[in-house]
């Protein structure tokens, strides 16, 4: 048995900053993951002599002010090199149109925009009032959802004038904005937002709510940005993995949770995990669990079964998705001249390809060498219901498809490859755990997002809730907003009222 103040439950991005964060400010605290590595979705793997990260490849937060630089400074660790993004990355909406830059500096995506979309500006300057009032709202520390006089204290302090007048639209969506600015028969422009939010919000413009996507796309310009990380993703698991080390904390790696329960006797949450040859009992006053909460209904069976009302909860939320992850390498010479290292396109028969090309020096291939990693959104349904035999027939049809789509965009001969492998839904629930190899959180629609939210706080006093299904939702940057709003909790829950970055 092994005894701790606070355990959190997986080393994603948003377990390892919570427990750091915790870990620093004096907490005795364990972190258990099932995987033999740090990183969960942000994580990376090696192939031959190529290192591929799993999923996410960029990176928000980074600038002074960021959530990432916050944290970073107040665990007194170093931010891992990266390099700004300029451009995001580059939209070809395969339309006879000219590919979209989506640029960093300001006024260049501006311009961009007066180009690419005619009589748009309006529908951009009022996203840039929202994402504003988003900005400074965060900054201010908020909790959401609201489950009691702390958690509205903290929204109220919060809310700055802007606010007041952006949330009359709390309930709307992008396309709503677009209705009111007078596009909602542009067609061009829904394609192009179509494809942008849903990589961040696995919604549509009918469907993402309107103060989340206001800030997605306006993430990628200055003064924010988004970000390449120098080596690796790994890099940003690995600085806070060694702030962990620094701070005493214990990092176990191999367990994987088998039961969570609380014992009324001795008043402490009961952790079960397996390793390869054995159980281990983890007892702590306050558990952190970043798994997809999903994941509750099999870990929480006895205390679900007395409160019918939360596992409905859980049992009712909506389908995340699940991908499709190409991963590949070639020569630099093998491929057309490119301005960007990320790269968005439609594809007739798959939706939408995104595409994340490694930099010459960044640690991911040999010199002259790219590794080139291809994304697209698919149903995990499709994947868990086949045989043997279908699943290896379906899994190779879609990489050879993959690999033709990636052909004919970027001019490589089929014999240029030096390697390929995809993965699918089966493939990321073994890496991470995840129920059903589900990616992201959960779709930012107006009835899941902020207020309307699942609360990090569940009914049962010291189990807490953090990641990508947590406000304010999916990526590094928003997942550790996640770690440090619950960590904040944890402590006004213990009489510490005044921590803020």
């Amino acid at each position: 048995m092994s005894k701790t103040e606070v355990l959190v439950v997986g080393a994603g991005i948003a377990g390892l900053t919570s427990a750091a964060i915790l870990s620093k400010l004096g907490f005795s605290v364990t972190l258990i993951e099932s995987h033999t590595q740090s990183g969960g979705c942000a994580g990376t793997f090696k192939r031959k002599n190529y290192v591929f990260d799993v999923g996410a490849t960029q990176v928000a937060g980074l600038e002074i002010g960021g959530i990432h630089s916050k944290i970073f400074d107040f665990l007194e660790i170093k931010i891992p090199e990266a390099t700004i993004l300029d451009p995001a990355c580059i939209v070809d909406l395969k339309d006879g149109s000219s590919p979209i830059p989506i640029w960093y500096k300001k006024n260049e995506w501006i311009v961009e925009r007066e180009i690419q979309f005619p009589g748009s500006r309006k529908f951009w300057q009022l996203c840039s009032l929202i994402h504003q009032s988003n900005w400074t709202f965060a900054n201010n520390n908020p909790v959401l959802p609201i489950t009691n006089l702390w958690d509205f204290s903290q929204l109220i302090r919060a809310l700055a004038p802007l606010n007041l007048i952006t949330g009359i639209l709390l309930k709307s969506t992008v396309f709503d904005l677009l209705r009111i600015c007078g596009l909602s028969k542009n067609e061009r422009l829904i394609k192009f937002l179509n494809l942008q939010l849903k990589l961040y919000s696995q919604e549509d413009v009918y469907n993402t709510a309107a103060l989340y996507g206001s800030t997605v796309l306006q993430i990628s310009q200055e003064p924010h940005g988004l970000w390449h990380m120098n080596k690796s993703m790994q890099s940003l698991s690995k600085a806070l993995e060694d702030s962990l080390y620094e701070t005493g904390a214990k990092i176990i790696f191999g367990q994987e949770v088998n039961s969570i329960n609380f014992d009324d006797q001795k008043k402490c949450w009961k952790v079960f995990a397996k390793s390869k040859n054995s159980y281990i009992e983890y007892h702590a006053n306050d558990l952190v669990y970043t798994p997809p909460p999903q994941s509750l209904l099999k870990h929480l069976k006895d205390l679900l079964s007395k409160n019918q009302s939360y596992k409905n909860r859980l049992t009712t939320l909506p389908d995340s998705s699940g991908a499709l992850v190409f991963y590949s390498a070639l020569k630099k010479i093998h491929i057309k001249t490119i301005s960007s290292n990320h790269y968005q396109f439609v594809s007739n028969e798959l939706g939408s390809l995104f595409v994340s090309i490694s930099k010459e020096g960044d640690g991911r291939a040999p010199k002259g060498e790219i590794t080139l990693i291809a994304s697209l959104f698919t149903k995990t349904k499709y994947w868990f219901n086949l045989d043997k035999t279908h699943y290896i027939e379906k899994k190779n049809e879609y990489l050879k498809k993959i690999s033709f789509e990636l052909e004919s965009q970027f001019n490589i001969a089929s014999e240029n490859w030096l390697h390929r492998e995809l993965a699918t839904p089966l493939g990321f629930e073994k890496w991470t755990n995840r129920p059903n190899g589900i990616v992201g959180g959960l779709g930012q629609d107006p009835d899941i997002f902020g207020l309307f939210g699942l609360s990090s706080r569940t009914p049962f006093q010291g189990l807490w809730l953090c990641g990508d299904s947590i406000y304010p939702g999916e990526g590094t940057a928003g997942v550790s907003q996640s770690a440090l709003m619950v960590s904040r909790q944890i402590l006004a829950s213990k009489g510490i009222y005044n921590f803020n970055l």
